[in-house]
Formats: structure tokens, sequence, C-alpha cells
């Protein structure tokens, strides 16, 4: 099979961010899924995001497991750090390379045979021990890559494209990372591009375990009338809960709005988020309203959207542990092999 290289020449009139970069620098190699899948706008919308937030590529660490979804860092960021891992254990991997290196920004994309089958554990333990990423399933609800049964996350009465009907009870990913303590959760939809930047920009500068769930169709096996996760169905059926921008704190954009409109969400950085609520009861700070709100919205048959629940005051893994802020690799020798004496004092304290 021959693939087609992208020209590493770039035209000189392409803007360019704070640090210089064009769009193009946060992009990688050429697609190889289905044309029109879902999983390829996810893509673009993290180039852009990355882009907008003048993000340096080689301070983020992308990584992925098994699937169509596991396969698309190959198309971003292709001057990031990157490892794809073995079936559903992405959120190991990624725990431990963020504990020996906390100065980078992680990245972990799966799916949804990715995480709520074989990798469903650890899906759950990286979520709860708060580490300090960005976690998103690129979820289509079927297993593209051996032709299309159904996942774990399709909806009981779907239909599949050779016409069975699925009769087991589907996973919620964000009700789970509801209950899981993950302190920014939200879910978006591949075509909805204008939405889902944000989410994205804002899970990026979030501290602490961020959780994206988006619906992605496959164009292949899953986008036929009696899917719930087709472009159509998604489209008439989605139920946004809020409207999404991002405000840098620099921008005076912040003021050009009037007092009420809108509803401000400071994190520890300095940097906000900005909702326009089209539901003025739904408050994104209560975990337990959220979990109550998309049962009711899953009941009526709607998809929610949106950014649906935020801890304004998250904490991570690096602060449970008390972990040094030095990356492993810049430890000396006398950081790293302490001496008899420190053993000692280590073996005297666990007696």
């Amino acid at each position: 099979m021959t693939y087609l290289a992208k020209p590493k020449l770039h035209h000189p009139g392409l803007d360019k961010n704070e640090r210089g970069y064009t769009r193009r620098d946060y992009e990688g190699a050429i697609s190889t899924l289905c044309a029109g899948c879902g999983h390829d706008s996810i893509s673009a919308a993290i180039i852009q995001a990355c882009f907008e937030l003048d993000l340096p590529p080689h301070r983020i660490a992308k990584l992925s497991g098994i699937g169509c979804s596991s396969k698309t860092p190959t198309y971003f960021l292709g001057s990031s750090h990157g490892f794809n891992s073995v079936h559903g254990r992405m959120p190991s991997v990624l725990t431990g390379a963020n504990l020996a290196n906390r100065d980078l920004i992680y990245l972990g994309v799966s799916g949804d045979g990715d995480s709520a089958s074989i990798g469903f554990g650890q899906f759950a333990h990286s979520l709860r021990r708060g580490v300090n990423m960005v976690y998103v399933v690129e979820n289509n609800g079927v297993y593209g890559l051996t032709k299309g049964q159904f996942s774990a996350t399709a909806d009981k009465g779907s239909k599949s494209k050779k016409g069975a009907i699925n009769t087991d009870a589907p996973i919620d990913l964000v009700g789970m990372a509801l209950q899981l303590g993950a302190t920014f959760i939200a879910r978006g939809f591949s075509g909805d591009k204008a939405q889902l930047v944000p989410l994205l920009k804002a899970a990026l500068l979030h501290r602490g375990a961020a959780f994206l769930d988006i619906i992605s169709p496959c164009v292949a096996f899953n986008n036929h009338v009696g899917s719930t996760k087709s472009y159509d169905y998604v489209r008439e059926h989605n139920e946004a809960v809020n409207r999404l921008d991002f405000v840098s704190p620099r921008s005076e954009i912040m003021a050009d709005y009037e007092p009420g409109s809108v509803e401000e969400v400071v994190l520890h950085d300095g940097n906000a988020i900005r909702l326009r609520k089209l539901h003025t009861d739904y408050d994104p700070h209560d975990r337990i309203g959220a979990m109550n709100y998309l049962q009711e919205r899953q009941a009526a048959g709607e998809v929610v959207t949106g950014l649906l629940y935020l801890d304004t005051e998250p904490d991570e893994l690096h602060a449970h542990l008390g972990t040094v802020a030095t990356p492993f690799n810049q430890l000396g020798e006398s950081e790293l092999c302490p001496g008899s004496a420190a053993l000692q004092r280590f073996n005297a304290s666990l007696r």
C-alpha cells in the first residue's frame, strides 16, 4: 500500500500563533481512515485547539491503545511525543509517563471498545486517581476494525448495518466519569466543531482528570437508519446544555458581554470557560444534578452535549502522592540514589 506524504514546505502566508507555529505544524500524517469518518473531524478539532492555545507541540504527549480511534494520533501533532500501547492499556501507560514527567501535557485517545470493554478497569482507575490528562473517547458504538459488531456503548434497541438489534444495556462513559470523580466532564459530537474546539481547549488547560466522550459516527458500519450514533440521529436528537466559547484572560472580549448573559468559570491558571446557558436550571458544578439530568435526557431519547460537569477546585495524582516536581530524567544520582541512611530511615518509618 502506498501512502502520500504531506509536503514539508509551508506557504509563507499561513497564519501563525504567538509561538510562531502555523496550523500545519500541528498536523500529522495523511489519514487512512474511511472518507467521512468522524474521527478525522476530531483530529482536526484537536489540531485547531492546540494551534489556538499556542501550545508547543514538543510539550505534548499523545497516547493510545488499539482500534480505529487509536490510529488517529498518527494524523495530528506529528512533532509531539507519541506511544501506541496494547488494547485497553493506554491509561496505565499514560499514568506512568505522567508520574515520570509532569511537565508534559498528556492527551489520551481511546475508543468505546478500547475503554468500555477490554480497558474498562484501566479507564476507571485513571479517572478515580485524578491523573492530570485529557482522556478522549471517540465513541461510535461499533468495533470498526472487526466489521461492525456492537460495542459496549451501543444503545439498547439500536440496529446494526446487517439488521441485528442490540439487546444489551449500554455503558454510559460520561455517567461513569461522574461517579468516578473526574473533575472535567463533557460530551461532544464530531460533526459540531464549533462546540468541540472550545471543549478541547478548556480540557487541555484543566488541571486534573478531564474526560471527553465524543460521539463519532462510523460511516462504514454505524451511519444508517436505526443507528443511534449516526450523523442524522445525533443531529436530530442533540440536546445542547450550553453554548461554549473559550475566553483567554488577556482578551478584552470578556468585557463585551452584558452582566447575567454568561457564566464565567475561572480556572487555576487564570483562563476561563464562558457558558451561554440554554437551560437556566442547569448547574455544571452539581455532580449529582448532572447524573440525574443525563438519565432524564437519555430516557427521552436525547444525546446531551456540552460541558456537563466542572470542578473549580480540582486535584490531581501528583498532589495525592506528594511527588517531586522535577521530572525523573532531570534528577541526578544524589536524588535517585540517596544512600543507605535514607533507606534505613524509610524502612524505619514503615515499622
